[in-house]
């Protein structure tokens, strides 16, 4: 049965603190022109009134900010279809006018939109607080405003900003993706992650020793500290300690400059391996041990906070949980419940192909129709070599040219002008000081003042050859920042347009499916295994419209590998 059309599209909801689980706040229903359809509610419980809008109308939900409302609702058993994120979309356009930084929250949007003083931004709901209330006031207007009219006034100033940049509809697709992403976060942290708590337990006892008492190493970690030490002559060193190792090394004769991984594996001597080995398991240890198994999973699943468009090319961070960054040796950990089955997709070799579509460069798309993009470059252009292929599409991305890249680099600017010219003039502009966008219209951020004194500095008269070297290698080092950032922030717009996709599409279409995962290019969705299949085929048709929306009509092809598994771990 069709749903019955209606005469309001927006929903405005302003948060307050609440009660016993419970969320209050202020709820304001708009026509589709924006005349208010009634005087904005008052409710002691927001869920109810949310609830019956999505359930009868489907409206666009305005809100402050998702990760300030949303994690409640669905605690209440309340989803919503869509919103608009007044932080996020406000982050957005603040920054293609090269203001990154400012504060975003609603009171700081309603002062700049009056021209008032700016308040800061209020800190992040903690993770411990979120089950029981919310602070009293996470956007503290001034007394006699509004909340409601504060978020009308924010949103059209919104509206009315998308509409003047170059690309309107391109920031509006940005907009309303990074809004779906928030939801999609949400959703993901409150259903979580399946995770295994006793294989994960078994795999640190297996390469640590049993857990250990406070303020003890583990017994894997005690033993390889020993064997460092013998190695360095029986010197009191503690491998925790870059100074001390640093000190240990040139006490033995040896210079290291550091503890970094790849300085040590150019260190011919003893001490190295069992110290890799202990740098390595006591990142596990302080990461993902078992206080973090402690602290983060929960009747079995794993509840990671995310934060949409936490890093500044728009990929997504995480507020403590490290889930963008788990070992692969934990992936075992993940396992399907009963019944059902984990369905993985990654983008094959994204940015490339990013790439490709950014500069329209038609030779490149069709080297990228191929499923493993880095071989079919490399019978292209590298007699057939794919380890000098893949330095070379790197080298281009990155602004490398160390360890025999720059030949190679060559090579692909002849073969795929249009590509390397794309990325070569981001990063003149960059040198230059310059702003620039992905696709959709994400913005680097502009030089600090201290870069601008610098490259100042070096084109004086009377500047020293030290200061010009040093004005040159700071102007390259932001071309390669906004080299690369032209791709990898086209290719988060990929992303985060893939997921919002995809969250409707298994909505509408696979409702026993859920989204439990998503790192840069990774999803990951756990469902009955019935409906796998289907997954499968909403996955490929996501990244087909997302690829439409963010690229247009492009003939360049973004495949997913797509693997049906019950442990995470078997999916690579």
């Amino acid at each position: 049965m069709p749903r019955r059309t209606i005469g309001f599209v927006l929903v405005f909801v302003v948060p307050r603190g609440g009660g016993a689980g419970r969320v209050a706040g202020h709820l304001g229903v708009f026509t589709e022109d924006g005349t208010p359809a009634g005087e904005p509610e008052w409710l002691d419980d927001l869920a109810p009134r949310v609830a019956e809008l999505e359930r009868t109308h489907r409206p666009r939900w305005v809100w402050p900010h998702t990760a300030d409302i949303y994690p409640d609702l669905l605690r209440s058993g309340v989803r919503v279809e869509r919103c608009h994120d007044l932080a996020l979309a406000e982050g957005l356009i603040l920054n293609y006018h090269g203001r990154h930084g400012e504060p975003r929250a609603l009171a700081a949007a309603w002062a700049r939109a009056r021209g008032l003083p700016v308040p800061d931004d209020p800190p992040p709901v903690r993770r411990e607080d979120q089950p029981t209330l919310f602070e009293p006031d996470r956007s503290p207007l001034p007394d006699g405003v509004d909340p409601v009219r504060a978020a009308v006034t924010v949103h059209g100033g919104q509206q009315r900003a998308a509409g003047e940049v170059e690309h309107p509809d391109r920031m509006r697709v940005l907009i309303a993706a990074e809004s779906a992403g928030a939801l999609a976060a949400a959703e993901m942290s409150h259903a979580g992650l399946p995770w295994r708590a006793d294989v994960h337990e078994a795999l640190l006892a297996e390469l640590l020793g049993p857990r250990p008492a406070p303020g003890a190493r583990p017994a894997r970690l005690a033993e390889l500290a020993e064997k460092i030490a013998a190695a360095l002559g029986g010197r009191q060193v503690n491998p925790d300690s870059p100074a001390s190792v640093v000190r240990a090394f040139a006490a033995a004769g040896v210079d290291v400059p550091s503890t970094r991984a790849w300085v040590l594996r150019e260190v011919d001597h003893p001490a190295v391996e069992p110290l890799l080995e202990y740098k390595e398991l006591a990142r596990l240890y302080a990461a993902h041990g078992w206080s973090w198994l402690e602290s983060w999973v929960r009747h079995g699943r794993f509840h990671p906070e995310y934060v949409v468009g936490g890093v500044v090319s728009g990929r997504w961070a995480t507020r403590g949980g490290a889930a963008l960054q788990l070992p692969r040796a934990l992936r075992s950990a993940v396992r399907a419940e009963p019944g059902h089955v984990l369905v993985v997709a990654d983008a094959a070799q994204l940015e490339p192909r990013v790439l490709a579509a950014l500069a329209g460069d038609a030779r490149l798309a069709e080297v990228a129709a191929a499923g493993d993009l880095y071989a079919s470059l490399a019978a292209d252009s590298f007699a057939g070599d794919r380890a000098r292929a893949k330095v070379a599409m790197l080298s281009a991305m990155y602004g490398g040219s160390s360890g025999g890249a720059g030949p190679l680099l060559a090579v692909l600017r002849r073969r795929f002008p249009d590509a390397v010219g794309y990325v070569e003039a981001a990063a003149r502009t960059g040198e230059q000081g310059g702003l620039v966008r992905s696709r959709l219209g994400r913005t680097s951020p502009p030089p600090s003042a201290a870069w601008r004194e610098m490259i100042g500095g070096g084109s004086r008269p009377e500047a020293d050859e030290t200061a010009q070297r040093r004005s040159l290698r700071a102007a390259r080092d932001w071309g390669r920042f906004t080299r690369n950032f032209v791709v990898q922030g086209s290719a988060a717009d990929w992303a985060a347009a893939l997921l919002a996709v995809l969250r409707r599409r298994l909505s509408a279409r696979v409702s026993a499916a859920e989204l439990v995962f998503f790192q840069h290019d990774e999803v990951l969705v756990h469902c009955p295994e019935a409906v796998a299949d289907a997954v499968c085929a909403e996955l490929c048709s996501a990244a087909e419209e997302a690829t439409r929306l963010v690229f247009g009509a492009t003939p360049v092809r973004f495949p997913l590998d797509v693997h049906v598994v019950t442990c995470y771990a078997d999916a690579k």
